[in-house]
């Protein structure tokens, strides 16, 4: 796999510098990349169990903010 591309621009110079994140750089993305999986995987189990309480008791979402507001 081909590393993703950086791009560094300078300013004062105007000098546009793209190239290949080295090896540190590319060890945060990929961390970075699993962080952001997990918080999605999370907000979208947070979705579903809340979804499955709202049909337990019968209610649609904009009805219960109906209901709070």
């Amino acid at each position: 796999m081909a590393k993703p591309e950086i791009t560094i621009h300078n300013s004062e110079t105007n000098e546009i510098v793209t190239r290949e994140m080295n090896a540190s750089e590319f060890a945060q993305y990929k961390l970075d990349q699993e962080q952001y999986k997990a918080k999605q995987a999370e907000a979208e189990a947070k979705l579903i169990a809340r979804q499955a309480i709202l049909d337990r008791i019968g209610l649609t979402g904009d009805e219960l903010k109906t209901i709070l507001g």
